[in-house]
């Protein structure tokens, strides 16, 4: 991303700088950060200026004040890496960097990659910041993150979504409110994640953001990145720490 900030960005553009808007725009509709400024990545910019920036006539390329106001997007909807780290009490919080390449089991497939990725998707927390701005009625926040192998130990479960790949929601109820609400309520954010987010219901599609359905995570919003195919999944997508998520640059241009 040395570049980003150093040019107005349109479709047809392609680099390292498009890369690194595709992924601050995670939660806009929402494409793969392949690099390439296609239909996909204007539709995120054009969703982003009109509602975000509320321009009437958003011009989908991605220019001086457009960068800017992702910054301010960010500095409005801050992360709280404390409620991200692993609890195990053994790792520093993001797992210790093993069994890369390993599988459970026979099934050489994302869903039981063993890796303990350094860090949470940077897509995936971008996205998460989107929900908060496009439902300000609900107040989030986050009751799972990192899960690395020896937490799973302890709480004698073999799942590795957690492993950097999925964060879990929750939604604080309001005096009165009781668990048929919050079943109400995670159901009705997942239908509005589907539709801002451009995510699924389940992992069937491949290179979509996913959610898991109301009958695994009833009073939860289950939020992953697990189907995206193993170069979306590069060690360069994850961070540990604000600053590594917002990659915080001088737009100059």
């Amino acid at each position: 991303m040395s570049d980003y900030g150093k040019r107005l960005l349109s479709k047809g553009m392609s680099g390292a700088d498009v890369e690194e808007l595709q992924i601050r725009l995670a939660g806009f509709r929402g494409t793969l950060p392949d690099g390439e400024f296609g239909p996909g990545t204007e539709l995120q910019v054009t969703k982003f200026q009109a509602d975000v920036m509320k321009q009437s006539s958003p011009s989908g390329e991605a220019d001086s004040l457009t960068l800017k106001a992702i910054d301010e997007f960010a500095d409005r909807f801050p992360i709280d890496f404390s409620r991200l780290k692993c609890r195990c009490g053994k790792c520093e919080g993001f797992g210790r960097g093993n069994f890369k390449g390993k599988y459970l089991g026979n099934q050489k497939v994302e869903a039981f990659h063993l890796y303990e990725y350094p860090g949470i998707h940077r897509m995936l927390l971008w996205a998460v910041r989107a929900a908060h701005f496009y439902m300000p009625e609900h107040r989030f926040t986050f009751s799972s993150g990192y899960r690395c192998s020896v937490d799973n130990q302890q709480h004698h479960r073999n799942t590795t979504n957690h492993c950097g790949k999925a964060v879990d929601l929750d939604i604080k109820l309001e005096r009165g409110e009781n668990k048929q609400d919050d079943l109400i309520k995670c159901r009705v954010v997942r239908g509005k994640l589907v539709e801002l987010s451009n995510a699924q219901i389940g992992w069937t599609a491949k290179n979509r953001k996913s959610l898991e359905p109301d009958n695994v995570a009833p009073t939860w919003v289950h939020y992953d990145v697990r189907s995206y195919e193993p170069k979306y999944l590069a060690d360069r997508y994850f961070c540990t720490d604000l600053a590594a998520l917002n990659a915080r640059v001088p737009i100059s241009f």
